[in-house]
Parts: C-alpha cells; structure tokens; sequence
C-alpha cells in the first residue's frame, strides 16, 4: 500500500469525531484495504457553486463531520476577509438550515459552533427547513450567508452543503469566483487545523420561529383567498422536509386539507419507498398515483425531499396507470403565463428567465406580454440573478415564483400557484390539460423530452461530452445539424462544458453533463403546427439522438 495514502488515513482517523466514520475507516487501515482508501483519500469532494455534495463516509472524498468542518471554517474566513461584510467593524451573520437527510443536523450544529466561534453572529434553525425557506431567510433576514445542509433529491447515502450570499449577491447561491475563493480558504483550513484546533462556540442562536411564520404569511398571500368548491389534490413530501411548511402556506392560503401520501409524509433519511428521491426518476410517483387512484383525486403534487423542485401530475385514461405527469417545460409555461399576465394586469415591467436547456416558449410568452426574456446557464445561481425577474424556471422541475422575496427555485410556492390555478379553472368547467392545449393554440405548438444516461463515475459522462466535442455529427435525423460549443461562451453566457445543435425545422439538442451526478443528459425541443406535428418530429429526434449517443 502508498505509505503516504496510508499516512492521510491515519492522521484523518486520528481528528474524526464520529465514531461511525472512524469505525469505517479504522476497519480499511486495519484490513489494509487500499482500494478503498484510495477511494477515500486518492481525491477531494470539491467545493464548487453547487458547495459540497457527495457521498457520507470516511476521507475528504466523502462527507462526513470533518470535511464539513474544514468548509465551514473556509467559509468563515472568506467572510471575515470580505470588506462588504465587515466594513466600520460589522460582524459577518449566518443563518443555517437543515433538511432530514442523515447526519444533516449534526453537520448543521458543527457548522454553527464554528462560525459562532470565528466571532460571527449565527442562527439555526430549531428544527428541519426546506430549502426555499433558508433561501427566504437569507435575503428577507439581510444575513451575510446562509448554508443549507442537504442532498435535495440525491441518493439516500449523499449529503451536500449548498451556500447562499447576501449583500450585493441578493441572497442567491453563489457563483464563480466566490467558490473558488472560498474552496483555497477550505484548502488552507485542511492543511493547517484539525478538527479539535478549530474555534468552536456555542454562543450562537437556536430559533427561527419569526421568520419561519414569516415566509408562510407571505407565501400564502401569492394567491387570493380560496373558493369554496376546489378540486382534491393528492400532496407527497417524498421522505423530505416540505409537509409540515407546504401545510401551513395551504392553510393559510385557504386550500383544503390534500389527501397525503402517508408512506412518504415524514422526513425520513433512508428514503425507504423511492431508489431515488427525486420525482423526475420512473416510479417515484407510483405510490402518488396508487393514493390518487383509491382517493379519486384530480391533481398530484410532489416535492423533492428540500422542497425546492414540484412534480404535477393529472389524470390522464390514455396513458398506463391513469396519470401523466407534466413536464417541468408544461408546468413552466403555466407559472410563466400565469405570471406573466399579472404583471401586465399590475403594470409591472421585468423579465421572465429560463435555462438554455428548457423549452424556449417563454420567450413566446414573454413577447406576447410585452416582457424581456433572457436565458440563463442551467441552475438558480444563475436564474435567479436575471435583472427584475418576474418569473424564472428551468426543466428539471424548479419555479422562482417570487424572486424580490425567494431567490432560488421553491416547489412549496409552486404548488400553491398550480393549486390556485386548477381552482380557478374548476369554477369555468376546464382544467389544467385544457388550459395546456389553449396556451399551445397562444404560444405555439412545443414538444420537449430528455435522455438520461448514468455512469459509473461524472468523468465518463464528461468523456462522452468530450469525444462529441472534437467529432460532433454533421447530420441529425436527416438534417444538417448546426454545432455550438458552449464551452467557448459568448456574450450572451459564461462558458459550459455543453454542446448545441439547431437544425433546419427548427429542432435543438443540447448535451451537457450533470455538474453534480454520474449523469449524461440530452434535452431535445420540437416545435409544429399543432401539438401532434410537435410530438411526431420530438419521438424521431429522440430515437437518432440515442443511436448517436450508444456510438459514441
């Protein structure tokens, strides 16, 4: 075995303060399992403008109490070296928020001791949080950062620390350069403390309570009060943390009590009844659509185990099981119109925003509107930050319905405007399908679909990219093919590892790997003269779009 490899183990065993990971890895020095060292120590869980996600274990390419620590403490010293947060001798605030995912709140509770102990004013939240509230928190509470401790819709054994800055920032996660100012003060901290030399404090506050009745009363004003006669909605927190805020915005809102998918109501790290907790993935709506089914509901609505994301649902006889599930791109079109119609009823000017690998019909509507439209890179760090964003959304099943007050995408918001909206339309005799079908007819016919490939390991993804990259195909489905290398950027957006192709008809694909996950994704748009046409020409992009993928 590398003595060095066997020497980092050694001295990480000796600063780890949780007996399960020292266990852990007490048992791969002691089995001289270099493998699995190798695995553990051979690279660093980087700290980008996603934060940290990975893995909980042993070693620095996990999460676990140590590697939390040492980012925890980078973050603190980036804050105290930040004239915007300490000029005339202010003390640099944070507000810290936990989701229930394992180890979520004993990585919260280190987080705070080290920050309290760097001499920064802290609060915790008291008890779980989705992650639109920390969002909240940040930018009505005027804190210097927040740090919300979770994985959102990660396998069961992941954790993650997702960062949001205040100040000039408007309370939105950060983006680059501040990650990598941030990830060389984290690499400085590893390299010259332990855990134990870290200043700790408990002198910081547990609470929460003002502005957690603060973001409901708030939330729950988005829509005016509730008719009577309103549609049954089923509602699944997926093992996460949305349930009992989503509870209290309906309420308060004047929604009746949904019927609940009580298998996936409470918080629950181990995700017992979903392989993966994400309402994107096959089947993670099944025990949604059998509650719906026995209750004989109208609408399904499922947030992601953070809150952040919302998955819609409708019953729809033509399909197997009886509900369809809209795309993030439908459900974007709805809030955006929706939105967008508003403020022209208000006077009020703005943008509507999305990421270039949602479905362009925004623009459609923002032009029907008289509204800008500008799109973004893929994530909120970048949505968000759009100027006077009216309404911003991206496919992956993420809506910023109120940006002046949650500067990152919020399914609790989300639900609430879709619930209102199937209200409204119960009241005329139409529906959400109908209402789909009537903006098609407006804003034209769009068709969008995804192909997903997982991998072992995010560098094979990035390789496929790669190989695409230096050979990309001149033909697609038969048409000339127009290649973009996003990786070059314009002046219109940063660079991505990401490549475009536009074809004649009016079709685009776009290819980029997950930033996060093992994963490839290839996001394809159609547009025709009716939602058939539409559909047709997606389904033969996507059977080419596969054959070129399996080649590569």
């Amino acid at each position: 075995m590398d003595a060095q490899l066997l020497d980092q183990a050694k001295a990480w065993l000796n600063q780890d303060p949780d007996e399960i990971t020292r266990a852990e890895l007490k048992a791969l020095i002691e089995s001289v399992d270099a493998a699995g060292l190798a695995d553990r120590f051979g690279s660093r869980i980087g700290f980008g403008t996603a934060g940290l996600r990975g893995e909980l274990g042993a070693g620095p390419n996990r999460m676990n109490r140590v590697l939390v620590a040492q980012a925890a403490a980078g973050i603190a010293n980036w804050l105290l070296a930040n004239p915007e947060f300490t000029a005339g001798g202010k003390r640099p605030s944070v507000v810290i928020g936990f989701d229930g995912r394992i180890n979520s709140d004993v990585f919260a509770q280190d987080s705070a001791q080290i920050f309290a102990g760097a001499g920064m004013d802290v609060l915790l939240f008291d008890t779980y949080v989705p992650t639109p509230m920390l969002a909240f928190a940040v930018k009505q509470g005027g804190y210097s950062m927040g740090v919300m401790v979770t994985a959102s819709h990660n396998p069961p054994r992941d954790n993650g620390y997702k960062v949001y800055l205040g100040g000039s920032n408007g309370g939105s996660q950060i983006i680059s350069p501040v990650d990598s100012q941030i990830a060389a003060h984290i690499h400085a901290v590893a390299a010259s403390q332990t855990f134990d030399q870290l200043p700790k404090s408990l002198d910081f506050e547990t609470g929460g309570g003002a502005l957690r009745a603060w973001y409901i009363a708030h939330t729950a004003g988005l829509v005016a009060p509730q008719p009577s006669r309103q549609i049954k909605i089923v509602f699944t927190a997926m093992h996460g943390v949305g349930w009992a805020t989503a509870r209290s915005v309906f309420e308060s809102a004047g929604l009746h009590d949904p019927v609940l998918v009580a298998q996936q109501i409470d918080p629950d790290g181990s995700f017992p009844t979903v392989a993966f907790p994400n309402p994107e993935e096959p089947g993670a709506l099944d025990l949604a659509i059998q509650t719906a089914q026995l209750a004989q509901a109208d609408l399904i609505l499922a947030c992601d185990p953070d809150a952040d994301r919302l998955a819609v649902a409708v019953p729809d006889s033509a399909v197997a099981g009886g509900w369809r599930k809209l795309t993030g791109d439908q459900v974007g079109l709805i809030l955006g119109a929706e939105l967008a119609a508003k403020a022209q009823r208000a006077g009020v000017s703005g943008n509507l925003g999305s990421s270039i690998v949602s479905s362009s019909q925004l623009d459609s509507v923002a032009k029907h509107y008289g509204l800008g439209y500008v799109q973004t890179l893929t994530g909120f760090k970048w949505i968000s930050k759009v100027p006077n964003l009216l309404f911003g959304f991206e496919e992956a099943l993420g809506y910023c319905v109120d940006a002046s007050h949650t500067p990152d995408k919020d399914g609790i918001s989300a639900a609430l405007l879709v619930a209102d909206l199937a209200n409204r339309l119960l009241a005329t005799g139409s529906n959400l399908d109908q209402h789909l079908a009537d903006l098609g007819a407006l804003f034209g016919h769009y068709a969008t679909g995804q192909i997903s490939l997982r991998f072992a390991s995010v560098s094979v993804a990035q390789q496929l990219v790669a190989s695409l990259r230096q050979a990309p195909p001149a033909i697609i489905d038969g048409q000339t093919a127009k290649f973009t290398d996003l990786a070059v950027g314009s002046a219109d957006l940063p660079a991505t590892d990401g490549l475009r192709f536009d074809l004649p008809d009016g079709r685009r694909v776009i290819i980029r790997p997950s930033g996060t996950e093992p994963k490839l994704k290839c996001y394809l748009q159609a547009v025709g003269a009716s939602d058939a046409v539409a559909q047709d020409k997606l389904v033969s992009l996507e059977t080419d779009m596969r054959k070129l993928l399996k080649q590569g």
